[in-house]
């Protein structure tokens, strides 16, 4: 093979190899996007990024973000030549079963893997999450004289990424906020897996990203490495605008007969083309997954380089444990998601005292409680705080100008900020939250569903959550969105029945680990479940519990969750006075009470009572599991309407009377 002298184009050309080698190998992936971005990858983790391979969670490092996913051999081949706990022979696994790794890149799967991206638009998103989280923490624990948190946010986004709706919503906050910490390199190789990107996309990115106050650079040849470093250099001289790096690359590169093609983008390369392009690179045919000693011997440098990069931190942080003490307990803490007992001692309990409350509005009442307890705790809404109650009174808003506020305002960008609570997780230390209407999941869903894969913890705020909103009509009622996130693998549904239970609702979201909390909150007042009468709202941590039993074995079983608990009372009164031996549970969350032992459930719903009612005010999919082949399911299974709630209440059947017909008809059909 010809000699390459140039220490910098071997690694760059093993970086691309590698990864053509993997994806052929697994006969699936995505070629293209690694070999023309290479030059990037190689420049960003060997010349400027601190990180430390042997600790991939060192608090300081420098953050990579591969938010064009499909490229993840890109990553895969840089991080194991960088000495990441990533053998050569998993890079051989590319795609297989049970290997490090798989087709996209998942978070906490793979060593130096820091979010899951794949679905275009989210890692870009999720940065901004990151560089949030960043700042906050940055405020709040950094000195004068000692920066405990300093660090950058790279990354790499494609043109799909920029197509996508969620890229333009967290582009438009991040310039706003004016986050100067993200740099991001734009893979602007003008293909597409339709062909060009003329066919569909022919704005000016660096004109856009300026209007979104974004500091804008053109770098014409991805391979021009003194480029790639000026524009890196020039960036982060920019502290109060993000970077994009509009960069020419050409996917596929080196590709005789594949380079700038959409042939290179979502298959590989056929092992013809591979010979002919490495032929054309001059790299050797053989071996496969070859790594030339040179290359070897050079990124030992970025090990050492990260592992003094720690020591020196790690020297620093004990100058800070020294000068500051309590603020380095609390900085381990929180960063270790240890935010102790006190909070939980401040859960607020709400006294039956006639009033009806909204579960929102208690939501809001509980936040306030804790918030001095728990100082990781951030978030807000898409702009609906006023109805979603989600703000923290005695605090400040996050902002270009006050980076340790607790409060967030999204803006109208439901999309943004369920990808921006991702990338907050993700980086650590905050327990972030976001509020919308129950209806607008639906705008949330990708990212709900990646923060489930995941197994990260953001939580959702979904207020206005039944046709008990009443007025605002169809458009506005959720129907089928309650049964949608409960489809979801992982996802925590909690539905809570009344203040106290939504005071309860909240220790279990904060508590829990691995997967999104959804919380379904009324805008309607409801009863308070009087704590001396019923059962302690904390069986809420079972997610379902006997509120109301009769004194002999039951006969009959209401189940219901949220506003609707509180007519399974009333109807359960009335049924008893006519004879009925009734029970009635409160059903908060069905993930919480598939957790329990079979005991338990078997307890809740003993198998002998086969006459069961369920009352929910939403599609009646997965109740069937609860009711049995003899119960009915009290639901709604069309669209709401635009009334009063009084009459919607009536129309739709989520009456006393209708319950008590209902409970009627199952006992009669046994």
């Amino acid at each position: 093979m010809p000699q390459i002298n140039n220490i910098d184009q071997l690694s760059i050309n093993t970086i691309r190899f590698l990864s053509v080698d993997g994806v052929q190998k697994a006969n699936a992936g995505h070629p293209g996007m690694p070999m023309g971005c290479a030059p990037i990858a190689y420049t960003l983790y060997t010349k400027f990024m601190k990180h430390n391979p042997a600790n991939p969670k060192w608090l300081n490092r420098d953050r990579f973000i591969l938010s064009a996913g499909h490229g993840s051999m890109l990553l895969y081949s840089t991080l194991h030549l960088c000495g990441y706990n990533l053998p050569l022979e998993q890079l051989k696994q590319f795609r297989q079963w049970g290997s490090m790794t798989p087709g996209h890149p998942e978070f906490g799967h793979t060593p130096g893997v820091e979010t899951t991206t794949g679905p275009l638009g989210q890692g870009f998103a999720n940065a901004v999450g990151m560089a949030i989280a960043q700042e906050y923490i940055a405020a709040k624990f950094n000195k004068d004289d000692i920066k405990l948190i300093d660090h950058y946010i790279y990354g790499i986004c494609s043109d799909g990424d920029l197509m996508e709706g969620v890229s333009h919503e967290a582009a438009s906050l991040a310039g706003h906020m004016k986050l100067g910490k993200i740099i991001f390199f734009y893979d602007n190789n003008g293909i597409t897996i339709d062909g060009s990107t003329s066919l569909s996309f022919s704005e000016n990115v660096g004109k856009r990203f300026e209007a979104y106050e974004w500091h804008v650079q053109n770098v014409e040849d991805v391979n021009n490495l003194s480029a790639i470093e000026t524009a890196v250099l020039n960036a982060q001289k920019v502290s109060d605008k993000p970077s994009i790096i509009v960069t020419k690359t050409h996917i596929g590169y080196g590709s005789p007969n594949k380079q700038d093609t959409s042939a290179s983008h979502g298959s590989p390369l056929g092992e013809e083309e591979v010979k002919l392009t490495k032929k054309n690179l001059g790299w050797p045919e053989e071996p496969t997954f070859f790594i030339p000693d040179e290359v070897h011997n050079h990124f030992k440098s970025v090990a050492a380089n990260g592992k003094t990069a720690e020591d020196e931190w790690n020297i620093l942080f004990i100058k800070y444990r020294q000068e500051y003490p309590e603020e380095s307990k609390l900085f381990i803490d929180i960063m270790n998601g240890d935010f102790g007992k006190e909070w939980k001692l401040k859960l607020p309990v709400f006294k039956d005292d006639g009033k009806k409350i909204a579960t929102r509005a208690a939501s809001g009442k509980v936040l306030n409680a804790i918030a001095s307890s728990l100082p990781s705790l951030i978030g807000g809404s898409a702009d609906l705080e006023p109805s979603n109650n989600t703000y923290l009174k005695e605090y400040k808003n996050f902002s270009a100008e006050d980076r340790d506020g607790r409060n967030f305002h999204f803006g109208i960008r439901e999309h943004g900020m369920a990808s921006i609570l991702n990338g907050m997780v993700t980086y650590g230390g905050v327990i972030p939250y976001g509020g919308t209407f129950l209806i607008f999941s639906d705008y949330l869903r990708p990212a709900i569903r990646l923060a489930s894969l995941s197994k990260i913890r953001p939580i959702y705020v979904f207020t206005h959550d039944s046709i008990g909103l009443g007025e605002d009509g169809p458009t506005h009622q959720p129907v089928e969105q309650i049964a949608s996130l409960r489809a979801i693998p992982g996802t925590i549904v909690i539905r809570p029945a009344d203040a106290n239970e939504t005071s309860i609702a909240w220790q279990a979201a904060i508590e829990h680990k691995g997967s999104a909390v959804a919380l379904i909150l009324t805008r309607q007042g409801l009863t308070i479940l009087d704590q001396e009468k019923y059962p302690s709202a904390k069986n809420l941590l079972k997610g379902a519990y006997i509120l109301k039993d009769s004194k002999e074995t039951p006969e009959l079983i209401l189940i219901a969750s949220g506003s609707e608990v509180s007519l399974a009372l009333k109807a359960a009164l009335t049924l008893e006075g006519e004879g009925v031996k009734v029970r009635v549970v409160s059903f908060p969350s069905w993930e919480l009470f598939e957790q329990q032992s079979k005991e338990y459930k078997d307890s809740v719903f003993p198998p002998s009572v086969k006459a069961r009612v369920a009352i929910e005010m939403g599609v009646k999919q997965g109740w069937e599991k609860y009711t049995g082949d003899y119960g009915e399911i009290m639901s709604i299974d069309t669209f709401g309407a635009s009334a009063p709630i009084e009459v919607l209440l009536e129309k739709y059947g989520f009456t006393e009377a209708n319950v008590v017909e209902t409970a009627h008809k199952v006992l009669k059909s046994l």
